[in-house]
């Protein structure tokens, strides 16, 4: 399989993510607003979504943030919490191959759920080639940098986003997304065991383990599932 990257797919992974990108920015709004009262000044929230641009290692890290900062806990959670980065980055590596560093470098920065979901559906059904990741990363880091500087300012305004129904936006992202991957019934096996494991390591285990074992259950079993049909 031979790397494409066009202008027609970035232009097409802008258009096709704006609804999505409309939806992280609500949530993004929700991260702003708990950046002030979390008692980060305007240019560290600015820069906390601008140069990590991971919304939910963001999440997680601000409800850690204290006086002194526990560095070496907040590094680790954040590794752990993004590890699912790397099995979503294998998942479009046949579409990379070929491309040079320059190019796969900042499209692996915008590489969030929300982008690899897009991307990852267009371009497993060939309507897209990796530009689309481009757009829709693009586009989705405007919207969280936009919400985030916008919550920050509007923060004395909500003081309790949750009394308005805004900290749902960041799972209702989610279940969206989810929505839009169902190819089949063939989905069912990998989204149960992956709930399950997910689940049971949520109980079992502290801390963010059930993300990371949840996806590599889901993943294994996807894996054995096309193994088992050629």
């Amino acid at each position: 399989m031979s790397a494409r990257f066009t202008t027609e797919s970035v232009r097409q992974g802008a258009l096709l993510t704006l609804p999505v990108a409309l939806s992280v920015f609500v949530y993004g709004l929700v991260y702003g607003l708990l950046t002030r009262q979390a008692g980060l000044t305007l240019a560290e929230s600015a820069l906390s979504s601008g140069l990590i641009f991971a919304g939910s290692s963001q999440f997680v890290v601000l409800d850690m943030w204290s006086h002194p900062l526990p560095i070496t806990t907040l590094v680790f959670t954040a590794f752990i919490v993004n590890l699912r980065q790397v099995l979503m980055g294998a998942s479009l590596a046949p579409w990379m191959r070929g491309l040079p560093p320059r190019t796969t470098l900042p499209l692996f920065f915008l590489l969030t759920d929300e982008s690899w979901a897009m991307t990852y559906g267009a371009v497993s059904r060939g309507k897209a080639d990796m530009g689309f990741l481009l757009g829709s990363g693009l586009l989705i880091w405007a919207a969280w940098m936009g919400a985030t500087v916008t919550g920050r300012l509007a923060g004395a305004a909500i003081p309790d986003p949750e009394t308005w129904g805004l900290d749902f936006a960041f799972t209702a992202v989610f279940i969206s997304l989810l929505a839009g991957l169902w190819k089949g019934k063939g989905d069912i096996p990998p989204w149960l065991v992956a709930a399950v494991a997910a689940l049971a390591a949520h109980h079992f285990l502290p801390g963010k383990w059930y993300i990371v074992i949840g996806g590599l259950a889901g993943s294994l079993t996807g894996l054995w599932g096309n193994n088992a049909d050629r």
